[in-house]
């Protein structure tokens, strides 16, 4: 039996996607603390913790709507915000090459959470 924030993965395994998005906010925080602040990373590095953050905080105030268009509404902020913290990520790795790897890993699990979104949107 699954809750609203459990979906089945291709394996067939349930993840809670709450705590996905949640555990993606951890590592962009993470992420961000790794990254050497100077004037041209500091407001890279603000906008990343806001869009990557904001992912888990607007997928949980979707599964809070008190109706189906504001379940909608909310989970294109989500949808929205993933997308830009792609955005951001490929900035960072402009500013600082190095950060390339963990940042192409982070990029890949803000654009499954677009597709996911995306496909809830649809049905």
């Amino acid at each position: 039996m699954t809750t609203s924030n459990q979906l089945p993965n291709n394996n067939g395994q349930i993840f809670d996607l709450g705590e996905r998005t949640l555990r993606f906010g951890k590592m962009i925080v993470r992420f961000c603390r790794g990254i050497g602040e100077n004037a041209t990373t500091r407001p890279i590095i603000s906008q990343l913790v806001r869009s990557g953050t904001s992912i888990g905080a607007n997928y949980c105030e979707a599964n809070e709507a008190n109706s189906k268009k504001d379940f909608r509404h909310k989970l294109g902020i989500a949808k929205k915000e993933a997308k830009e913290t792609m955005y951001w990520l490929r900035v960072i790795i402009e500013a600082d090459i190095r950060l390339k790897a963990d940042a192409q890993n982070l990029w890949q699990e803000a654009h499954e959470f677009v597709l996911i979104f995306a496909s809830s949107l649809k049905k």
